[in-house]
């Protein structure tokens, strides 16, 4: 008997097979440098949770104030992560797109920041452990970066790369 959860993190699409959703995951994959489908799957199911617990905190806000208090907290997750911008509110929320998740991603904000000349290069730069958060060491591309920590997001200080003239190091920095 095998430990842990047996339920995946993300749904596949429900037809194998369609030409312009394909096309488009494709766009997005090549855009922000993702290894497969299966992480673009993830947030788009990261997104679909925010939206559905949205939905149930719009039909609850009638009601007391415990679900007021509730979304609340939902709202400020959502703008300490920077998903959402801090007038937002909850019908903010079902407009969301999946780029909204995938531009919080460490890959991309340390390919936004210019630390690297491609989103390709920005994960390996994350996965060689070139990169840190808050001073740690982060080696997950996928890793969620917060408002407050996107300005501590560089170079680590053992790395190679931190000399500027490093052939890897982004020209237009």
């Amino acid at each position: 008997m095998a430990l842990g959860s047996n339920t995946k993190a993300y749904e596949t699409p429900n037809h194998p097979y369609q030409g312009e959703r394909i096309a488009e995951e494709s766009g997005l994959v090549g855009k922000y440098g993702l290894k497969n489908k299966e992480e673009l799957w993830r947030s788009q199911s990261k997104l679909r949770n925010y939206r559905r617990e949205a939905r149930k905190l719009l039909g609850r806000a009638q009601g007391d104030a415990g679900s007021a208090e509730e979304a609340a907290e939902f709202l400020a997750r959502l703008k300490r992560i920077g998903v959402l911008g801090s007038e937002d509110s909850l019908d903010d929320v079902l407009s969301l797109d999946v780029t909204d998740v995938l531009e919080r991603r460490l890959q991309t904000v340390v390919y936004r920041k210019g630390y690297a000349n491609t989103p390709q290069q920005a994960r390996q730069f994350i996965s060689h452990g070139h990169i840190t958060v808050d001073g740690q060491r982060v080696g997950i591309a996928s890793y969620t970066v917060e408002e407050a920590e996107e300005d501590s997001v560089g170079f680590d200080s053992t790395s190679p790369l931190t000399d500027e003239l490093h052939p890897e190091r982004a020209e237009d920095q």
